[in-house]
């Protein structure tokens, strides 16, 4: 039972990056699952999250306007569209799957690195 994040990669100021986070073990359909970021030396901070039905979505301030949080749960997959990245996007992203009265599930990371 496993979470699996990838995606990242090095990209200049302004351009778009597509983080996919797949359930391996489980379905997601039930799961609250929600992205987050961690910068070197900051705390863990939440950057998107969707319900299970996909109809509700929320996203820090900073994000708001350039990501878009989305899911396939016939593949088990939630997404993370980021568009017009900036520097302080430059963060270690993970997904979590969260659903009452279950184990929280974490991935591993995938590195964001935003620089020209």
């Amino acid at each position: 039972v496993q979470l699996v994040a990838s995606g990242g990669g090095l990209v200049q100021p302004g351009e778009s990056l597509s983080l996919s986070c797949t359930s391996y073990g489980f379905g997601i359909r039930q799961y609250v699952m929600t992205w987050y970021r961690q910068a070197p030396g900051d705390d863990r901070e939440l950057v998107a999250s969707i319900n299970a039905g996909g109809g509700t979505t929320t996203y820090v301030d900073s994000v708001k306007g350039r990501a878009t949080i989305s899911r396939d749960n016939a593949k088990n997959t939630v997404y993370l569209q980021m568009n017009n990245l900036k520097p302080e996007d430059t963060a270690m992203y993970y997904c979590k799957a969260a659903q009452t009265g279950r184990p929280i599930y974490w991935s591993q990371g995938t590195q964001v690195t935003v620089s020209s």
